[in-house]
C-alpha cells in the first residue's frame, strides 16, 4: 500500500493510505463540472458579447478606410474580445474546479493535473458549443435565399447542371449585344456590378474591358477613352478595397486565435485554483 503525503484542511501534514482498485477506478474527468463550467463559460462569453454591441466596444468593419476612427474601432474590437475571453475563461474554469468531487486517494500533483485538465475540457467544449449556435443561427437566417451572383433564364430559379447553379455573369454575357441598352439604369448597373464582382476572381478580359468602358460612356457621356480610364481606375480602387478588407479580416483572425489562447490558459488556470480551494489547501 503507498502513503503519499498530503494537507489537510488545517494545513498540516497527513497520510492518506490508497486503495490501488479505487484509484484505477475514479474517473480523470468530472463531466458534470467539465459541461457545467463550459455553458457558463459560453454564456458570459455571449453576455460580454453583447453587452460590448451595445456600448459599440464590438463592432469592427473589415471594410475600414484610412481614417483614425475607424483604426480606434478595429483595436477596441480586439481588445474587447480579449477581455472577454479571458474573464468567461476565468469564470467557467474556476467554477469547474470548485464543482468536481473530491479525490482523496490521488496525490495532489495528480490532482493538480487534473483540475488543469477539466478546465481545458470546459474550454474546448465551451468553444465548440458556441461556434455550432453561430453556425445554426448564420445557417438558418441564410435560410433557402438564393446566392448572391446568380440568375435565373426563363424562370424563378437559378438554371443548374448536376447540382451547380449558373452564375449571372454568364447570362449577361450570352445576351451582351454591341450597343448598349439606354434605358433601364438599374439593370445597367446590376449587370456592370456583377462583370465587376467576377473579374475580382482574375483580370477582366478585353471585351469585359471594352463593353464596361461603353456602358460607362452612354451613360456618362465621356469619350471613349476617359470611360476606359474610368473603368481600369474603379477595377484598381475595387481590388485595393478586396485585398484591405482581407487584410484586416486576416488581422482580427489572428488577434481571435491570441485571444482563445488566453481563454484556454485562464480556464485551465482558474480550474486549478478552484480545485485548490475546493480541496482545502492552503497557499504557501
Amino acid at each position: 500500500m503507498q502513503t503519499p503525503e498530503g494537507l489537510n484542511a488545517l494545513g498540516s501534514v497527513e497520510v492518506i493510505t490508497t486503495n490501488p482498485q479505487r484509484d484505477a477506478a475514479s474517473a480523470g474527468v468530472a463531466w458534470g463540472a467539465v459541461i457545467g463550467g463550459a455553458f457558463v463559460i459560453a454564456a458570459t462569453g455571449l453576455i460580454m458579447l453583447a453587452l460590448g454591441a451595445g456600448f459599440g466596444l464590438s463592432v469592427m468593419s473589415p471594410w475600414s478606410n484610412v481614417s483614425e476612427t475607424a483604426s480606434k474601432a478595429g483595436i477596441t474590437a480586439i481588445v474587447w474580445l480579449v477581455i472577454t475571453e479571458l474573464v468567461a475563461s476565468s469564470i467557467g474554469g474556476y467554477l469547474t474546479g470548485r464543482l468536481r468531487t473530491r479525490w482523496l486517494t490521488l496525490h495532489n500533483d495528480e490532482v493538480h493535473f487534473r483540475d488543469t485538465a477539466n478546465g481545458f475540457l470546459a474550454w474546448a467544449v465551451a468553444l465548440v458549443m458556441t461556434m455550432a449556435l453561430l453556425t445554426a443561427a448564420a445557417a438558418s437566417m441564410v435560410g433557402e435565399a438564393p446566392a448572391s451572383g446568380q440568375a435565373s433564364i426563363g424562370r424563378r430559379d437559378a438554371p443548374e447542371v448536376r447540382g451547380l447553379e449558373v452564375p449571372a455573369y454568364f447570362v449577361d454575357r450570352l445576351f451582351r449585344s454591341d450597343r448598349p441598352a439606354s434605358g433601364n439604369d438599374d439593370a445597367v448597373r446590376s449587370e456592370a456590378g456583377r462583370i465587376l464582382a467576377y473579374g475580382l476572381h482574375g483580370d477582366l478580359s478585353a471585351a469585359d474591358t471594352a463593353y464596361l468602358a461603353e456602358l460607362v460612356a452612354s451613360r456618362t457621356e465621356m469619350s471613349a477613352d476617359d470611360a476606359r480610364n474610368r473603368v481600369s481606375e474603379t477595377v484598381i480602387a475595387l481590388r485595393q478595397s478586396v485585398d484591405d478588407a482581407r487584410r484586416s479580416a486576416a488581422h482580427f483572425l489572428l488577434w481571435t486565435f491570441i485571444a482563445l489562447l488566453f481563454g484556454a490558459f485562464c480556464a485551465s488556470y482558474a480550474a486549478m485554483i478552484g480545485g485548490r480551494q475546493r480541496d482545502h489547501v492552503q497557499f504557501s
